[in-house]
């Protein structure tokens, strides 16, 4: 994500079979792209309801589904990586 003349450009991101990344991802789609479906996590979508549910991440309903923002989901990204390194402002 960039920042030029007050205006927050993101990067263009790509799923692993090179299909680009909606800027509204389903629950799957973000389960993927913050790749809780990799290693050993038995249910990944319990693992995104964690994260609402302490506030870490926001969803938006669509409807009747929950959504997220590509923007959402790199600034929670940006955020964890700061806890784990200590960087916490």
């Amino acid at each position: 994500m960039t920042t030029k003349d007050n205006i927050t450009y993101i990067a263009t991101s790509y799923f692993s079979d090179t299909t680009p990344v909606p800027d509204l991802l389903t629950e799957e789609q973000a389960i993927i792209f913050l790749r809780l479906d990799e290693g050993k996590t038995k249910h990944p979508e319990t693992s995104l309801e964690y994260y609402r549910l302490k506030g870490l991440l926001k969803a938006t309903r669509v409807g009747k589904k929950l959504r997220y923002l590509k923007s959402e989901l790199l600034n929670f990204l940006e955020k964890q990586t700061k806890i784990t390194n200590g960087d916490i402002s």
